[in-house]
């Protein structure tokens, strides 16, 4: 059986390397991710989670977190996962334990505080290309913690090009807005808490299972939202089974993204993966503006423009 296991795992791996399928599952990641932009805003909206219901943001973001990570972890189950410490890092038990819990935090538990309420107070639009700093972080960063991340002149100026695009949003103050803590901040933090996870993923793979590991970080991480959301006094002050379809397919843009984004930085070069995130917002901008309504001002094609020719120059001459 452990023979068995080694050899499918090794299938699995060689899949998720390989330029084309890696490009494939980075996209399918990110299309989803970006759709989580209206699905949400539209989730509040039939929840009746107004913009100062800080805990019933969080009570919502929880449960969608929570149930991914079980459903995430019973699959585990079923296909005969190790759910515990891999046998080589066992004699520094508490150190891994200390490092999956500030992973859990950063990847679900603050960051989604962060992007929730963040949402609530700006524009979907807006908020899927700003998150976009998050990708040019992480691409710079993990040229400083990762040898096979080199930093070179291209990444620099994709790089800078992409965040160029992010500033391209506060041209002016008009129709898509001006900059707010609550909102644009909380966007922001969301974005450096979303960079610094993805950083810390490959580690979590030495640890546990990168497939088991995402299941506890969501399930976890969804745990300690609903926690503070309920002591908060949130709510979901109307439930309608129109809302319960958004909420499912919340849940499932977290299972299946999450599930590809992290299995992907665990055997791939960290920044080649993290820039294909730059297309969030365009998806995000686009079904916010058909789902929502909001007005898709100059500013958004702009900065789509830019994100977007940041992928293309850090990844010039490659398939992905």
């Amino acid at each position: 059986m452990k023979r068995y296991n080694q050899l499918n795992n090794s299938k699995i791996i060689s899949i998720f390397q390989h330029p084309v399928w890696a490009a494939v599952f980075a996209f399918t990641a990110a299309f989803l991710w970006g759709w989580a932009y209206p699905l949400i805003k539209l989730g509040f909206a039939e929840f009746e989670i107004s913009t100062e219901m800080t805990g019933s943001k969080m009570l919502f973001a929880g449960i969608r977190f929570f149930i991914s990570g079980i459903i995430i972890l019973s699959i585990a189950l079923i296909t005969r996962r190790p759910l515990g410490l891999k046998d080589s890092i066992k004699a520094n038990v508490w150190q891994s334990l200390l490092f999956l819990l500030v992973f859990t935090l950063l990847n679900t538990t603050i960051h989604y505080a962060c992007f929730y309420i963040g949402l609530s107070h700006s524009q979907g639009s807006r908020a899927a290309i700003l998150n976009s700093l998050s990708v040019f972080v992480t691409v710079l960063l993990a040229c400083m913690f990762f040898k096979s991340d080199k930093l070179t002149f291209r990444k620099v100026i994709g790089c800078a090009i992409g965040f160029t695009g992010i500033l391209a949003l506060n041209l002016d103050g008009g129709e898509s807005g001006s900059f707010t803590l609550l909102g644009d901040g909380m966007i922001i933090l969301n974005a450096l808490c979303g960079a610094s996870a993805g950083l810390m993923t490959r580690g979590v793979g030495k640890r546990v299972d990168v497939f088991v590991g995402t299941g506890y970080s969501l399930g976890i991480g969804g745990a300690l939202l609903v926690i503070p959301g309920l002591l908060m006094g949130g709510t979901l002050p109307r439930v309608t089974l129109i809302g319960i379809i958004y909420l499912l397919m919340l849940i499932g843009i977290s299972t299946i993204g999450f599930t590809l984004y992290n299995k992907l930085l665990t055997c791939n070069p960290v920044g080649q993966i993290a820039i294909w995130n730059s297309l969030i917002p365009v998806v995000g901008a686009v079904t916010s503006c058909l789902c929502l309504h909001e007005t898709f001002v100059w500013n958004y094609v702009l900065a789509a423009a830019l994100t977007t020719a940041g992928i293309y120059v850090i990844n010039k001459g490659k398939v992905m």
